[in-house]
């Protein structure tokens, strides 16, 4: 299911609209290599590059402000040697050519500056606009069960890179991946956690270990069931990673749910646009109020439902937690039932069954959880269960994937 979503993520460059009614002032047919032509047009406002059919605009100020030159580039330590704002807004190239792959621009007062057409293609925004910011693999449970994504092993795990690799790849395709054979305590669970990022503290703490005993003002710290959810969805920026590992349970129930939030927020956009649309504008309020002995907090994050890159439509966060979310004052009277009706159409496609995939958690077993995408619930349980767990810094692992060649 979501093929078409899958295939439109996919990273290939694909075709651009086609420029039409605007007038050609210079138009060069040159070769940049045996497979890909390449041709340029320079308007008034920008430079147009056709490369391998695909045209491309490229603002002239935007050309000199990326120039890759020693004088305006180090290279070292990837950062831009060029004051910005000494760029005359009405510059334009003296002379252009294409030569053996690259786009050469003169400058007045003489300054060369060369682009790779294979740069200026991944960088373009006809490009972003066409590629998926990180790839991903949409499931059910059926789907996932299917996929029989393998678990990391604590030994290999933390003594092998390329076992870090692949559990990173997992994680980025499906947001959720697994570690086994861990030692059942909290300081292995620590040491788990910090070979792919770092622990972010929170007013839950660094490391975290708690049982049903209401020690906080939350509904996590008893044995009720739990409904799916994301966590921290009151923070300006909700945690981007939640680990979970089960040291003891003596008694019955407990299993943890996982569900797919964007598989089901596709599917909503599939069939009702306008919906997937308000529940990506509408900006609503999460709330977290804590007054306990122990614990005083007030916290309060605002944002949409669903957040999408802008120039590409991908979506990249959900916030969903019915728990936390607070009294709805942020939406105009002539909004609120339509809001209501498209969240109802979100709520119905993340409870159906088939995209519930149930999980026990033992003893040994640890789970990382994409919280921007995938939300995670409870059934109710009996007896003593024991859990530890902590939150990771979502940009500390999207970097180490990204040392590692992966597209994050």
């Amino acid at each position: 299911m979501l093929g078409s979503f899958n295939r439109r993520l996919r990273p290939a460059l694909k075709q651009a609209q086609t420029l039409c009614g605007v007038p050609w002032r210079l138009q060069t047919q040159i070769r940049a290599c045996a497979a890909r032509p390449a041709t340029f047009q320079l308007l008034e406002d920008c430079l147009v590059v056709d490369y391998g059919g695909t045209p491309m605009r490229f603002n002239y100020v935007w050309l000199r402000d990326h120039c890759r030159s020693e004088a305006s580039f180090n290279s070292k330590t990837n950062q831009r040697n060029l004051d910005t704002g000494s760029i005359e807004l009405t510059i334009r190239p003296d002379n252009t050519s294409v030569q053996d792959g690259h786009l050469i621009l003169t400058w007045p007062g003489g300054h060369v500056s060369k682009y790779s057409l294979s740069w200026l293609a991944e960088n373009s925004y006809e490009g972003q606009k066409q590629n998926a910011v990180q790839p991903r693999i949409l499931w059910n449970s059926d789907i996932y069960k299917n996929a029989n994504v393998p678990s990391a092993k604590w030994d290999t795990f933390m003594s092998c890179d390329d076992e870090v690799k692949k559990f990173l790849q997992n994680y980025l395709l499906y947001g959720i991946a697994f570690v086994d054979d861990v030692p059942a305590t909290v300081e292995a669970t620590e040491e788990v956690t910090q070979r792919v990022s770092l622990i972010r503290e929170t007013t839950y703490g660094r490391m975290w270990c708690f049982t049903s005993d209401f020690s906080r003002g939350d509904t996590a710290y008893s044995q009720l069931a739990l409904d799916r959810h994301t966590d921290t969805s009151y923070f300006q920026e909700p945690c981007g990673i939640q680990v979970f590992h089960c040291l003891k349970h003596e008694g019955t129930g407990g299993r943890t749910l996982l569900v797919d939030g964007f598989y089901a927020a596709e599917k909503v956009r599939r069939q009702s646009p306008e919906n997937f649309e308000l529940l990506a504008r509408v900006p609503i309020r999460h709330e977290y109020i804590e007054n306990t002995d122990n614990h005083r907090n007030h916290m309060t994050g605002i944002g949409p439902l669903l957040n999408l890159y802008p120039w590409n439509n991908e979506m990249y966060l959900i916030r969903y937690n019915n728990y936390d979310r607070s009294v709805i004052n942020t939406i105009p009277h002539d909004l609120v039932q339509r809001w209501y009706v498209a969240h109802r159409e979100l709520t119905t496609e993340l409870r159906r069954p088939e995209n519930e995939l149930w999980v026990k958690l033992t003893p040994g077993k640890v789970i990382f959880i994409d919280n921007w995408r995938v939300m995670h619930g409870r059934e109710s349980f009996t007896g003593l269960r024991q859990l530890c767990g902590c939150y990771l810094t979502r940009d500390d692992v999207l970097s180490a994937a990204r040392c590692f060649g992966l597209r994050a």
